[in-house]
Formats: C-alpha cells, sequence, structure tokens
C-alpha cells in the first residue's frame, strides 16, 4: 500500500512538471492552464487531420494537386470545392464564353466538391477561362480558388484565370540551405524595384536589382506581393487567388527564375504571405464563391476586418484550414520558397484584432479574446512548413507581443523561428519626433534594440515599409525633410542634412549590433531614398512617379546617397565577420546619460557610440578585455560622408590598471566625436 503511495505521489509530481514556454518564463506560470489549452488543441486538430498520427500532416495539405485544373495522363480534370453551389460550367476562350454541357461539372455525391474531366484538346495552354456558377436565387462568373494563373486584360482591366501547362521549369539550383546566422533580409517590391516608371517584371528585378542586393551582403530576401492581388495599391495585402503570383510582373517561369538566380548566389528567398484576410471582392476572390458569403469566412460580425476593408477567414473549419495548409506547401514545393514572414499576425490572433488594445501585462493575453482557431492554424502551419522543409524558416509579423509566438512547438509555442521586433521601428519613430537630440538616452535605445523573450529569436528594424507610404515619412527624411531636395549633393549639405547622415548610420548600427536573430531593410532605405512610396491611383493621375526606387540617386557619386548605401555594405560586412554573431552575449561594457555614451561587445567586436550632438570626448575610457583592438567601422569616417575626426589606421592599446588585474580588463582610452558610432575587434 505504501508503494502505491508512492508511485502516485511521482505521477503527481510528473504531471505538475511546467511547459517548457512557462520553464522558460515563471510569470506565464498563473496562465499554464491555458498555455497547455493552446497546446492540446493543437494536438486535437493535428490528430484529427492525420488520422491519429497514421499519416503526415504534409500528406495531408496537397489540395492544390486535387482542386483546379490539371493535365492528366488522358486529358484534363478540373475539381472545386463549393458546396452551396447548383451547377458550375467552365466558360473562356474554348466555348466563346457561353455555358455548355461539355464544360459543366457535376457534383462528386455525398461532398461538396465538383469535377468535370476533359479530353486533351478541350482546352489549351493559355486559354482564358472562369466557372459559371449557379446557386439558389443567383449565378455569376467567378475565378476558380485554387486557380494557379489569372491574368488581367490591359484594356477592359477585368481579370481571368489562365490554362497554364508549360515546358516544366528545369531547376538549375535544386537543393538550397538558407545563411542564418545572421539572417540578413531585403525586404523588396518586384513591381516598384525599377528605377523607371512602370511596373517592374521578374526577370528585370533578377537581372537589374538582385545583383545589387547579392553585392549589398543580404542573404535573403522578402518578397513582398506575391499572391495575385486586384488592386496594385493594396502593397499586395488584398489577396484574391492564393495560388496565383501575381501576373502583372510576368510568368510563373519567370518567378522561378528569380528565385532560381537567387538560390544560385547564396541568397534565401522568403515570402510576404497573406493568410490573415481576404480581398472582398467576389468576382475576382473567395467573397462569394457560390452564393454563400461564408464559404472561408466567420459569418456575422466576424465575416470583415473593422479597420482592413477585408474579410476575415474562418479558422475553425477543416476545409479552411486545408486550404490555407495546402497553400502553404504550394509555394515551398512549386516555388521553392524558403519560407514566409506571416503577415497580419496580431490580427489573427485576437477577435478583437488587436484594435483599440494596449496589452500591458500578461493577463492581456488570456482573457478570453482570443481566436483559438486561428492560433491552432498558425501552430499547425508552422509544422506543416517545417515538415515539408526543414531547412524552411517563419516568421510572424505581430505587435502585441504574445508569449510563444517564436518558441518551440513541443515547448507550448506556436514554432516561428522569428517575431518581428516591432517596438524598435516604434521607438525610432517616437524618439526622432519627441525627444532633442540632447535627449536621446543611451540606456534606453540599448533597452530597445535588446528587448526580447529569451527563448524566441527575433528580426530586428529601424523602419518599415509602412513608414515609406503616403502620409508617413522614413527615418531619413524625418531627419532632413525638406533639405533632401536642396542641400544633398557633395559639398552643399546642410547642417540638418550633416545630422540625418550621421544619425541614419547610427541608428542603423546600433539597430544591427544587437540582434539575436535577423536584420531587416525595406528596399532603398539602406541608401535614403528620399521619395515616398504612392501607387498609381485616381488621386496622382495613375502615376508610377512615386511607385519605384530610383537606383540613379545611389549610383551618382556626387551626391551623399552613397555614403549610406557603401556604409551599409560595410557595416554587414563587420557583422557578418564575426563567427555564430547571433549566438554570441550582447555584454554591456558602458552606459552614460549624461553623455549620452553607450559600448557594448559581442565577441571580439566593441561598439562604442556618442549619441551627444555636441559633445566630443577625448580618452574616454572603457574597461574592456585586454589586448589591442583596430577600429573595423567608423559612422565619422570621411568615406561614409562623415568629418574623418579620428585616425582609424592606429591600433588601440589597452592600459593597466592594478585594480582589474584579476578581470584580465584594462583600460582603453578613445577620441569619440560627437554624434559618431566606431566599431573596434580585439586583436
Amino acid at each position: 500500500m505504501a508503494e502505491k503511495k508512492k508511485v502516485a505521489a511521482g505521477a503527481g509530481k510528473k504531471a505538475t512538471q511546467h511547459v517548457g514556454l512557462v520553464k522558460n518564463d515563471p510569470y506565464l506560470e498563473p496562465y499554464e492552464d491555458a498555455v497547455r489549452g493552446r497546446h492540446d488543441h493543437a494536438l486535437w486538430k493535428l490528430s484529427q487531420l492525420t488520422d491519429g498520427g497514421k499519416r503526415k500532416l504534409a500528406d495531408v495539405a496537397n489540395g492544390h494537386q486535387y482542386y483546379g485544373l490539371h493535365k492528366t495522363s488522358r486529358g484534363w480534370v478540373f475539381r472545386e470545392w463549393a458546396p452551396n453551389a447548383t451547377g458550375i460550367c467552365l466558360v473562356g476562350d474554348f466555348n466563346g464564353w457561353t455555358e455548355s454541357d461539355r464544360y459543366r461539372a457535376k457534383r462528386i455525391e455525398g461532398t461538396g466538391n465538383w469535377e468535370l474531366k476533359l479530353s486533351e484538346k478541350a482546352v489549351k495552354h493559355g486559354d482564358l477561362y472562369k466557372m459559371h456558377v449557379r446557386w439558389n436565387g443567383g449565378e455569376g462568373e467567378r475565378i476558380p480558388a485554387w486557380a494557379t494563373r489569372v491574368v488581367q486584360d490591359e484594356q477592359t482591366k477585368i481579370f481571368s484565370a489562365q490554362v497554364w501547362n508549360p515546358v516544366p521549369y528545369e531547376w538549375k539550383k535544386k537543393k538550397f540551405t538558407p545563411k542564418r546566422d545572421p539572417l540578413l533580409i531585403y525586404e523588396c517590391h518586384v513591381g516598384m524595384g525599377q528605377d523607371a516608371e512602370k511596373v517592374g517584371t521578374y526577370n528585370e528585378f533578377r537581372e537589374n536589382v538582385l545583383p545589387r542586393i547579392v553585392k549589398e551582403g543580404y542573404n535573403c530576401i522578402q518578397v513582398m506581393a506575391i499572391q495575385e492581388h486586384p488592386y496594385y495599391g493594396s502593397f499586395g495585402y488584398h489577396v484574391s487567388s492564393f495560388f496565383a503570383p501575381s501576373s502583372r510582373f510576368g510568368t510563373p517561369e519567370e518567378l522561378k527564375a528569380l528565385i532560381d538566380a537567387a538560390h544560385t548566389a547564396g541568397i534565401a528567398v522568403i515570402m510576404d504571405i497573406v493568410h490573415s484576410h481576404a480581398v472582398k471582392n467576389e468576382v475576382e476572390g473567395l467573397g462569394n464563391l457560390a452564393g454563400d458569403p461564408n464559404q472561408y469566412f466567420y459569418p456575422g460580425d466576424r465575416h470583415e476586418h473593422p479597420a482592413w476593408d477585408s474579410l476575415c477567414f474562418d479558422y475553425g473549419k477543416d476545409e479552411v484550414i486545408h486550404f490555407l495548409l495546402s497553400n502553404c506547401k504550394y509555394w515551398l514545393e512549386e516555388y521553392h520558397f524558403d519560407g514566409f514572414r506571416f503577415d497580419g499576425v496580431t490580427s489573427m490572433l485576437y477577435y478583437s484584432h488587436g484594435l483599440g488594445e494596449a496589452f500591458c501585462n500578461y493577463g492581456d493575453y488570456f482573457n478570453g479574446h482570443e481566436d483559438d482557431n486561428a492560433i491552432c492554424y498558425l501552430t499547425l502551419a508552422n509544422k506543416l512548413i517545417h515538415e515539408v522543409n526543414p531547412r524552411a524558416f517563419t516568421i510572424a509579423e505581430e505587435v502585441s507581443g504574445m508569449p510563444g509566438l517564436a518558441a518551440r512547438f513541443e515547448d507550448g509555442g506556436y514554432g516561428f523561428d522569428y517575431r518581428m521586433a516591432m517596438n524598435i521601428p516604434d521607438f525610432w519613430i517616437k524618439t526622432i519626433k519627441e525627444q532633442r537630440d540632447e535627449d536621446w538616452k543611451p540606456s534606453s535605445i540599448f533597452w530597445e534594440v535588446k528587448n526580447r523573450r529569451a527563448d524566441e529569436k527575433t528580426i530586428s528594424y529601424c523602419e518599415s515599409h509602412d513608414q515609406a507610404l503616403v502620409g508617413d515619412k522614413t527615418i531619413i527624411f524625418r531627419l532632413i525633410d525638406a533639405d533632401m531636395y536642396w542641400h544633398f549633393k557633395r559639398g552643399d549639405e546642410t547642417g540638418l542634412v550633416h545630422r540625418g547622415i550621421a544619425l541614419h548610420k547610427m541608428i542603423r548600427l546600433v539597430t544591427l549590433g544587437a540582434i539575436n536573430g535577423g536584420y531587416l531593410n525595406f528596399m532603398g532605405n539602406e541608401f535614403g531614398h528620399p521619395e515616398w512610396i504612392d501607387f498609381p491611383r485616381e488621386g496622382n493621375g495613375w502615376s508610377h512617379k512615386y511607385a519605384r526606387r530610383q537606383w540613379n540617386l545611389v549610383d551618382n557619386k556626387d551626391l551623399d546617397y552613397h555614403y549610406l548605401g557603401d556604409f551599409d555594405h560595410d557595416m554587414l560586412a563587420v557583422i557578418k565577420s564575426e563567427k555564430k554573431f547571433n549566438t554570441t552575449p550582447v555584454t554591456e561594457i558602458w552606459h552614460n546619460d549624461g553623455d549620452q555614451i553607450l559600448a557594448f561587445m559581442r565577441g571580439d567586436l566593441l561598439f562604442v557610440f556618442n549619441f551627444s550632438p555636441t559633445r566630443s570626448f577625448t580618452d574616454y575610457g572603457f574597461l574592456v578585455p585586454i589586448g589591442g583592438y583596430e577600429v573595423v567601422l567608423n559612422t565619422d569616417a570621411k568615406a561614409y560622408g562623415g568629418n574623418g575626426l579620428a585616425d582609424d589606421s592606429m591600433t588601440h592599446l589597452t592600459n593597466y590598471d592594478p585594480l582589474y588585474v584579476d578581470q584580465h580588463k584594462e583600460w582603453l582610452k578613445l577620441y569619440l566625436p560627437a554624434r559618431s558610432a566606431v566599431v573596434l575587434r580585439k586583436i
């Protein structure tokens, strides 16, 4: 009897062991039941989808191979999930856009699926088509939900699906392993990637922009606006056809060639995937595919997103989960993407979409207003992606700070590899807008750039693409404003220009220097692109003037832009020169808010910042590991538009102090010009 009691006590103790997520953060203990509940929900759904684990999740997410239009050995087969439809007929170039029995689909008995089998000659590569769908009380033309090629007529602006059966693309680089220590992301938009006032193409990006990214030193590109979207000005965030790469940039094969070329050059390619909402359009999108507006989307008050004028997926439906999981697998396998940046995760997590909520304490993440269906989907999506390609990685764009987002699934997390450090760009905007230069506090700066959960990796960045949109300003434009137009020529700079150039470099260096996962830059911001982004619209006469990147500015050595671009290149090179930079601790050496001085080390690299706008310091001392230090980067160097006040060719030796012999430290004394930063390497 006593032995039985012992066993029972031991079992009880084992049962109360904390989830890994809670072990790593004891403040989560009051919410452990909620953490376990979400994890168990995902396990339950995983078991349900995989028949109790008899199949892999990757074997379930094959909807793209079943639905849509496919060429077979006997001809063609078309399938669509449309449970509310009473009839579906394909119309297109092949039948004069009129309904005919030959192209009429049949409902598969006992399901919501429709199927049509056609002879090999019934359709041909390049034919345009749509579904003519009938339902009780209505009918209309629709683009199939699983269409992999959708094009827009230049004259009528009408979108149609297109039969696409070219010679299969032959990949030059069949296997690719991304470099992720650290991950250096160049966020880009193919359409606005050209200097010309037009929509750029996949080919033009591959030929003209990709070589710049390679030369600059980034090892990953994050491509926006890939999924087809009716309105170009939506930045790709109002998606209509989730399986179709945007045809306004070129063909699927040209996108594959771009990704192939990037891989050949050692560059990973991730996609800005939008599963947080969908465009409301009915003819082009999923808004009312077959007379049921709730086929893919939540009913009632949760149907529409109150801020985005879009529709919210119903993550509680197995068919919707199947659609979205298949979408993830499709882009990984068909196009060899190396992963995804999931857009709008905050909007998915909460019934409120995070609107109007402050998220001040942990209770705000576990008070019953979270969408457990969406949380479950995101967890399964991460599990699927890493199952399909163990080398792939995912990033969550999430602003509320939900704990566990980028923690391991096994620890009770959601399984993202990284989360966006969205506090950092917000901090820089607020600092630049609201504080005098004299009031910048290095202690606050250091706290913000390294403020993150110990068990989650982040992607740090100084400014987001949103800051480049109309109505907002990039960091460089906030610092310099109109003087960029009139005084950004070498030798003609105003004090405001000199200030802006100096702080632009320092802000980037301190942000990058403190990363624990990766760093992101939006296309053109590395050289201080002066113009905001304004896509063609009625209000600007459908002009492309501001929907492009003016590479000629950074190429012109008579202008100051190249200083910023050259600094960005050399800054990345310094970071990459330190092995295992991500896992090397960020060790504070010194900060003094009165002097506005900050110093920290990572491995053999010593980062020193003087944020004071007016005070330079001679022989400013720091206690550092004994040895010699050489300058490897100086924001004040003339090569980067600085004053060149220090002699960067000399080796700095530490000075003996008997008080610190046991610590193996000595004093390093440096000349620190105002508003400058220097990186030294211990030799």
